[in-house]
């Protein structure tokens, strides 16, 4: 098994910054692309930014110039600096993993961190 926590969330004025955390902790696994997404309130949820096992990024047009997302394969963990904060960025963000175990390729979700972005 695998389980993955986040953490990190918080309430910021707009134009502040907060630094989430996530951790895929268990035995015999290995990770491959990790990812961020968020659901704001009565909306979809939404990719955010993901990075490969290579370093490889990728990022949503609304975060692009002011999230970084970065990880550390050693730690296990994928971590999403956030700039310059909006309101519009208030929602669950939850990171995604994505595991092979025994040759199978699993997704593992976190349970979300909670960001407000005041105006």
């Amino acid at each position: 098994q695998v389980q993955v926590v986040e953490s990190g969330g918080g309430l910021v004025q707009a134009g502040g910054s907060l630094r989430l955390s996530c951790a895929a902790s268990g035995s015999s696994f290995r990770i491959d692309d990790m990812g961020w997404y968020r659901q704001a309130p009565g909306k979809q949820r939404e990719l955010v930014a993901t990075i490969t096992r290579g370093g490889s990024t990728n990022y949503a047009d609304s975060v692009k110039g002011r999230f970084t997302i970065s990880r550390s394969n050693a730690k296990n963990t994928v971590y999403l600096q956030m700039n310059s904060l909006k309101p519009e960025d208030t929602a669950v963000y939850y990171c995604k993993v994505v595991v092979t175990i025994s040759s199978r390729l699993l997704e593992v979700w976190g349970q979300g961190t909670l960001v407000t972005v005041s105006s």
